[in-house]
C-alpha cells in the first residue's frame, strides 16, 4: 500500500522528532575518553591503524586482536583519520548507524501506512532505552543493528510493496557486512520464513517477488563475506607466524559456531530476555503489545507484514536465547524492528488507564531513586555513588536535581499523557548525562589519573611493562609501554615481565594488586592509586622478587606512545 503525495510530505512535528533523536545521538560527542569494557579495546585498535598503516588485521598493543571482525574498528579508524581527533571519531559510527536506523523505520511505516504512523514509529523506538543506550556507546552492536535493519527494510519494501531485485541483492549484501562486523548479521534471512508460511499457499504459482532469481541472494552476503576472508585466508596461510594462525582459528571458529553453542561467559537461563531484558530495556513497548492487543490483532490480519515482523522478531529473540551465553544487547537487532510492527496499532492518546498509571508508577520509582541517590552523595555517602567517591557533591547535585526534574513533571503532568512525558523526561535525561555526567564520569572511568602519576614519578623516558591489564593501559600511558601478550596464562606474563625488568635499566612493571603472581610480592611494590576498582602496584629491580621461573618464551609487544589524551 502507497501513501500519497501529501503523507509522502515532511511535517512539522516529524522534523521536530528528528531533530530531537539528532540532538541526542550526538550530545557529548568528544566530551568525554572511551570507557570499559569494550570502548578502550576498539578505540586502541583503531588508533594503531592509523599510527601504523596496517588496516586489515586489527591489532592492540602489536598484537593481533583475534575477538571481532574489523567492521567496527575500520569505522572508527576512519573517522579518527578524518578528523585527527578520537574523542570524536570513537562514538561517531554508532551515532551515524542510529540515525540511519531510526530513518529507515520511519521510513518503511511511512511508505505502509501514513507520516502519522511513520511519527509513531519514529518515537517508540526512540522511547525503548536500549536504542540510545546503544547508539551512545562504541560497541558493535548498534552498528550489527543497523545493517539487519537495513538488511530487513529492503526484505520487506521486495516482498510487500514493490518487487525490487536492486533492494533484494542489497538486503543479502547487508547480511554479509553484518557477518563480518559481528557474525550474526544473517539474522534478516529468518525472515523468509513467516514470509513463505504466509505467501506461498495462498498462490498457484509464485508472485513476481518468489521468482527462481531470489535463490541468488545468499550469493550476494558470500560475496561480502569472501572479499575479506579470501584475502584473509591467503595472508595468514601463506605466513610463517603461528599469530597469524591462531587470528584465523579464533575469528573463524571459536568466536562463532562454537562461541554461540558452548558460550562459557555469560551464561544465563533460556528465559533471560523474556524476563530479564526485554521488559525494562524495551519498556514500555512489551507493555503496548498487551494494551493495544486488539488493533494489533486487527491490524496484522489486514497488514500482513506486522505478522511476519513480529513472528521475525520472536524468531530472533529464541535464536539468541537457544545458546547458553547471554548478553541484552544481543536483541538490539531486533527492536527496530518492534517498534515498526507496534506503530499501527499503537495510539498514544487512547488513554489505557493501567498502563498510564503503571508508567506513571514507574517515572515516580525512578525519581524516588535519584533523589535518595542525590541526597546520599551530597552527605558524602560514598558507596551510595558508584564509580564517583572524589566526587560524591557533584555526583549528588547532579542526581538530586534529575530527580526533581523527573518529580517536578510528574506532578505537573500526571494526568497528561504519560508516554510523551517518559519520552521527555528520558530526552532531558540523557542531555544531563551526555554532559554532566560524562564530565563527573571520565576521570574515574579512565586510567589518565593513573598513568600520569607513574610516568611523573619514573620518569617519562623510562619503560613500563603490564601484566594482566586491559588495553585502557596503552591508550592512556603518556609513556611506551610493553606487554607480554594478552593471550599468554598470568603466570607466563609475568615470568616474561620479570626477565624484560633485568634486562635493562630505568625499568618497571604495573600489575594491579589482585593478580596471583609468584615473581612479585604485592606487598613490596609500590601502590600507585585505585583505577578500575583496583589497586596498581608498580615494581622495579629491587622491589621484584630475586629468583622467577624461566619463561617459555620472552615474546613481548612493544607500544609507542599513544593518543595525546
Amino acid at each position: 500500500m502507497m501513501t500519497t503525495e501529501q503523507d509522502k510530505s515532511w511535517d512539522s512535528l516529524t522534523i521536530l522528532l528528528f531533530a530531537i533523536a539528532i540532538l541526542l545521538l550526538f550530545w557529548g560527542i568528544g566530551w568525554r575518553a572511551p570507557w570499559p569494557a569494550d570502548e578502550p579495546r576498539f578505540a586502541e585498535v583503531a588508533r594503531e591503524m592509523v599510527a601504523t598503516g596496517h588496516w586489515f588485521f586489527p591489532m592492540r598493543g602489536g598484537e593481533l586482536y583475534p575477538d571481532k571482525p574489523p567492521v567496527f574498528m575500520w569505522s572508527i579508524a576512519l573517522f579518527y583519520w578524518l578528523t585527527g581527533n578520537l574523542k570524536l571519531a570513537f562514538l561517531l559510527p554508532n551515532a551515524l548507524c542510529g540515525l540511519l536506523t531510526l530513518f529507515l523505520v520511519w521510513d518503511l511505516a511511512r511508505r505502509f501506512w501514513c507520516i502519522k504512523t511513520a511519527r509513531m514509529a519514529l518515537f517508540l523506538l526512540m522511547l525503548a532505552p536500549q536504542f540510545f543506550i546503544q547508539a551512545k556507546n562504541a560497541q558493535i552492536d548498534a552498528m550489527v543493528a543497523c545493517w539487519i535493519t537495513v538488511s530487513c527494510y529492503c526484505l520487506i519494501r521486495h516482498f510487500f510493496l514493490t518487487p525490487n531485485w536492486r533492494l533484494y541483492a542489497l538486503a543479502w549484501a547487508m547480511m554479509g557486512l553484518g557477518v563480518i562486523t559481528k557474525g550474526v548479521g544473517f539474522l534478516p534471512a529468518l525472515m523468509l520464513v513467516p514470509i513463505a508460511i504466509y505467501a506461498l499457499p495462498q498462490r498457484k504459482s509464485l508472485p513476481p517477488a518468489f521468482q527462481k532469481k531470489a535463490w541468488f541472494g545468499p550469493l550476494f552476503m558470500l560475496a561480502v563475506i569472501l572479499a575479506w576472508l579470501i584475502p584473509l585466508l591467503i595472508i595468514t596461510g601463506g605466513s610463517d607466524d603461528p599469530q597469524y594462525q591462531a587470528y584465523r582459528d579464533n575469528i573463524l571458529l571459536k568466536q562463532t559456531a562454537e562461541r554461540y553453542a558452548n558460550s562459557l561467559g555469560h551464561v544465563q537461563p533460556w528465559h533471560y530476555f523474556i524476563s530479564s531484558v526485554i521488559p525494562v530495556f524495551w519498556f514500555p513497548l512489551p507493555l503496548m503489545v498487551i494494551a493495544f492487543w486488539k488493533p494489533l490483532r486487527e491490524s496484522w490480519k489486514q497488514y500482513p507484514v506486522i505478522w511476519v515482523t513480529l513472528t521475525w522478531v520472536v524468531l530472533v529473540v529464541l535464536f539468541f536465547s537457544l545458546s547458553p551465553g547471554k548478553r541484552g544487547v544481543y536483541v538490539l537487532p531486533a527492536l527496530p524492528m518492534f517498534a515498526f510492527a507496534l506503530s499501527p496499532a499503537v495510539n498514544l492518546f487512547d488513554h489505557k488507564r493501567w498502563l498510564h498509571w503503571l508508567i506513571v508508577g514507574v517515572m515516580t520509582l525512578i525519581s524516588v531513586v535519584l533523589l535518595a541517590g542525590g541526597i546520599a552523595g551530597i552527605l558524602g555517602i560514598e558507596k551510595a555513588v558508584r564509580e564517583l567517591e572524589e566526587q560524591t557533591l557533584q555526583a549528588g547535585l547532579m542526581l538530586f536535581i534529575s530527580g526533581l526534574i523527573w518529580l517536578g513533571t510528574l506532578w505537573y503532568r500526571r494526568y497528561k499523557n504519560a508516554y510523551l512525558t517518559l519520552g521527555g523526561l528520558l530526552a532531558v535525561t540523557w542531555l544531563i548525562f551526555a554532559s554532566w555526567g560524562y564530565h563527573l564520569l571520565d576521570p574515574n572511568r579512565t586510567p589518565k589519573a593513573l598513568m600520569s602519576e607513574i610516568a611523573h614519578s619514573v620518569g617519562h623516558d623510562s619503560e613500563l611493562g603490564l601484566v594482566n591489564f586491559k588495553e585502557q593501559h596503552i591508550l592512556f600511558s603518556p609513556q611506551t609501554v610493553t606487554h607480554f601478550s594478552y593471550l599468554a596464562p598470568i603466570q607466563e606474563q609475568e615470568r616474561r615481565a620479570w626477565a624484560w625488568l633485568h634486562e635493562a635499566p630505568d625499568r618497571y612493571v604495573l600489575l594491579p594488586d589482585s593478580a596471583q603472581v609468584n615473581c612479585f610480592d604485592i606487598k613490596k611494590g609500590k601502590d600507585m592509586g585505585l583505577a578500575h576498582r583496583r589497586h596498581w602496584i608498580l615494581f622495579d629491580t629491587i622491589t621484584a622478587e630475586p629468583e622467577c621461573a624461566t619463561p617459555e618464551n620472552m615474546r613481548k609487544f612493544v607500544t609507542q606512545r599513544p593518543y595525546p589524551w
